[in-house]
């Protein structure tokens, strides 16, 4: 997940996580990184999930425009390794998944369209 294509890492810390939604678990690394980072001039945030064996490998960090500040892989580091965000993070992106399972299996939908007859609903 980044802004800016295609993604760069000037500086860039990986940890390995539980399986979970991949996308939505970026987005919520993603938040708090740059919430931690902002004050980084020209900073742009990326994030990168694969899937390794029973978990995921995340790699977070991103392209900074200039020089990159001595402490940033610490700060993205503290991110990444706070026991109470990546709790959040997970609870998140499982969540997502048995929903969507749940509304696949159970709810059916009957087709819908986009459009409404305002004659029928008016009577103009």
């Amino acid at each position: 997940m980044a802004r800016q294509l295609p993604p760069q890492f000037d500086v860039a810390v990986s940890v390995n996580l539980p399986s979970a939604d991949p996308l939505r678990l970026a987005q919520q690394i993603r938040q708090d990184m740059w919430r931690a980072v902002q004050n980084v001039r020209g900073f742009s945030p990326v994030v990168k999930v694969e899937e390794q064996g029973n978990g995921l490998l995340v790699t977070a960090g991103g392209r900074v425009a200039g020089r990159v500040p001595g402490n940033l892989a610490s700060e993205i580091r503290a991110v990444l390794d706070d026991k109470t965000k990546q709790t959040r993070w997970l609870r998140h992106a499982r969540r997502h998944k048995v929903r969507t399972q749940i509304g696949q299996s159970e709810v059916k939908l009957p087709n819908s369209t986009t459009m409404f007859d305002k004659e029928a609903v008016t009577g103009q």
